[in-house]
């Protein structure tokens, strides 16, 4: 995460406050969700589904400078994507 964006999301949260950045966090969420499901339906240019994957991701950061949690992310998603690929391994090794 640069410099500069730490301080806005910083800024964000002094001004708009936590619950409310919060709030918004889940809204984004929620926005990308209906998305992924209009593409499902084929309604849905890939273009919105930047869109939302963009906002989400600048709450999520938001999150993580505002929870002080950067180390434990690093951590949990290292361990996470070893379980896929363990995964992984075994489906295409047939040991579902």
């Amino acid at each position: 995460m640069k410099n500069i964006d730490k301080e806005l999301y910083s800024r964000a949260f002094k001004i708009y406050g936590a619950s409310q950045q919060l709030v918004v966090a889940l809204e984004e969420m929620a926005e990308l969700q209906k998305e992924l499901c209009k593409h499902l339906r084929g309604f849905c240019p890939k273009t919105d589904i930047a869109e939302e994957v963009a906002d989400v991701q600048i709450m999520l950061e938001q999150i993580e400078l505002y929870f002080n949690i950067s180390e434990e992310i690093k951590e949990y998603r290292q361990k996470k994507l070893i379980r896929l690929e363990k995964r992984l391994n075994a489906i295409e090794a047939g040991d579902r």
